[in-house]
């Protein structure tokens, strides 16, 4: 019986893993590959083009790099300290319509993104905030706001206000120990309302193309046309490089967190 359960756990996450590496072998096979044409299943005509491409544009590329990584780690920033007080206030503290504010945070989830970006592009136009970064992050941040909130109130939640208060009855003042006390404790929960955030921005497309007008240029912005023009040598390498640069923006974040949280005394990043 233990075996069986063994052969289907082995199953399970061999499906899952296949899932997820399959899509991904593709992409990079795509890469060095012109064309696949009808019905040969490996692929004859190998091309290096897309890679060319890429290194010739290599300025606008690092670019757009730049570009890309300053919109989300700003959208994420500003979306993890909204979201860390909007959680604070709902859960710490009891006012009057306390669960219509609740349910406001999460209605950006229940509207669609083309419904928002229409919207809001009328009263962007009127305040001077088309076509300019600072429009784009202010609709990312709304866009990417409910994650934060949701996955920080949970650990608040779990995490209590009990010694924030010993804090305060030992004589730290309130921002003392919030800051000392309970958000070195929240680490490992910004560490994903951050990447969330992150993710949500920097995949954005329609809005950022709405509201940036195609001024604001970001990674998505530049790839989305060769992926719907059909040029998959050249969207796999865009889409290759998409990976990797998250991948490495994700692994120094969660590096400076273990780095935050053992100078903390934390133990939650702890191998």
């Amino acid at each position: 019986m233990k075996r069986k359960k063994k052969w289907v756990q082995y199953l399970v996450c061999f499906c899952l893993c296949a899932i997820v590496l399959l899509p991904l072998m593709n992409i990079v096979q795509w890469m060095v590959m012109e064309r696949l044409p009808w019905p040969q299943f490996f692929p004859t005509h190998y091309s290096l083009r897309g890679v060319g491409e890429i290194f010739r544009r290599r300025r606008e590329t690092v670019e757009l790099f730049v570009s890309s990584i300053g919109i989300s780690t700003a959208v994420a920033m500003i979306s993890c300290v909204i979201g860390m007080m909007t959680a604070r206030a709902l859960l710490v503290y009891q006012f009057r319509g306390r669960q219509f504010f609740f349910f406001l945070t999460i209605l950006p989830f229940m509207v669609p993104a083309t419904v928002f970006g229409m919207g809001i592009q009328f009263y962007f136009i009127q305040m001077g905030l088309n076509n300019t970064v600072l429009g784009v992050i202010l609709c990312h941040v709304l866009l990417s706001l409910p994650y934060c909130i949701q996955i920080i109130m949970s650990g608040m939640r779990a995490l209590g206000t009990r010694l924030e208060e010993q804090a305060r009855v030992l004589g730290a003042g309130s921002y003392r120990a919030f800051f000392v006390v309970t958000l070195p404790l929240l680490i490992p929960v910004l560490l994903p309302a951050w990447s969330m955030a992150y993710i949500v921005s920097f995949s954005q497309y329609f809005i950022t193309l709405l509201i940036g007008g195609g001024r604001v240029k970001t990674f998505t912005i530049v790839m989305m046309p060769y992926l719907q023009s059909g040029n998959r040598n050249i969207a796999s390498v865009y889409s290759v490089l998409f990976l990797l640069l998250n991948d490495f923006v994700f692994f120094i974040f969660t590096k400076l967190a273990q780095v935050l949280n053992r100078k903390n005394g934390g133990a939650y990043y702890e191998a």
